[in-house]
């Protein structure tokens, strides 16, 4: 399988097992450079077991997967160098201030040193922590550590940006105003590849796959999968069609 120069991410029948545990069952889809792409699903579905083998932390069992033009298989390192990846927990240190956690994710993401003053300013002025950025980030409201961790996460200036859950225990307000800040990376290109459990979070994906015990139950944009999972609900939303398709019976 030769990836398409327009997708930033393809796999083919991907698969991974543990044992007897088929957690993955063949997968396939693609998600298009500067898409903002949803991948969702209940707890234990394979979601994340899928995210640790395209970010090159897993190697699946059989199939093919390329991120940023990578071979998941024999390019892992390649690829840890060009994605950016946020989890829910922010992957912090609180006791160190936002301008030592900038600090020491350069050298993890190994930019050059040369760089580091601009890329900590444009961390600072993009996340607007500049005022606290010498404060310990633990007494940091939860919306500014979110921040924080988002532009962690870019520092290296990846071309895909994998957020998992970013937004677990955000307020309304906060998410809106995250919602907008990752609709204005994607229109500068960056791929965006999120998971949520928010439904109204999941509408602003431009597409998005379901997964249900390791097999992709959907796949489309959200008006095309409400539609195929509810025909006979005029008034249903993306929230309906999650639980009919995890249950596989009706809502």
């Amino acid at each position: 399988m030769t990836p398409s120069s327009a997708d930033a991410i393809v796999v083919k029948d991907l698969e991974k097992r543990f044992g007897q545990f088929v957690a993955v069952n063949k997968v396939s889809f693609s998600v298009a450079k500067g898409e903002i792409f949803g991948f969702l699903g209940s707890n234990g579905s394979g979601k994340s077991t899928t995210i640790r083998m395209l970010c090159g932390i897993l190697t699946p069992t059989s199939g093919q997967g390329f991120v940023a033009g990578y071979d998941i298989v024999g390019q892992a390192e390649e690829i840890k160098h060009s994605i950016g990846y946020m989890s829910q927990k922010f992957s912090l240190y609180e006791d160190l201030t936002p301008l030592e956690n900038i600090r020491f994710y350069l050298g993890i993401y190994s930019v050059p040193q040369a760089q580091w003053r601009e890329r900590t300013d444009w961390v600072l002025s993009m996340t607007q922590l500049k005022e606290v950025s010498h404060r310990v980030t633990r007494e940091l409201p939860q919306g500014w550590r979110q921040r924080l961790a988002l532009g962690c996460a870019m520092l290296h200036k990846p071309e895909i940006l994998f957020l998992d859950e970013p937004t677990s225990g955000v307020d309304p307000i906060t998410r809106r105003h995250f919602w907008t800040f990752i609709r204005g990376l994607a229109d500068e290109g960056m791929t965006i590849f999120v998971t949520t459990h928010y439904m109204d979070e999941a509408t602003h994906c431009e597409r998005i796959v379901m997964i249900n015990l390791g097999t992709i139950v959907a796949q489309g944009t959200p008006t095309e999968i409400i539609s195929q999972a509810c025909p006979d609900m005029p008034q249903a939303d993306l929230n309906m069609a999650f639980i009919r398709l995890m249950a596989g019976r009706a809502v």
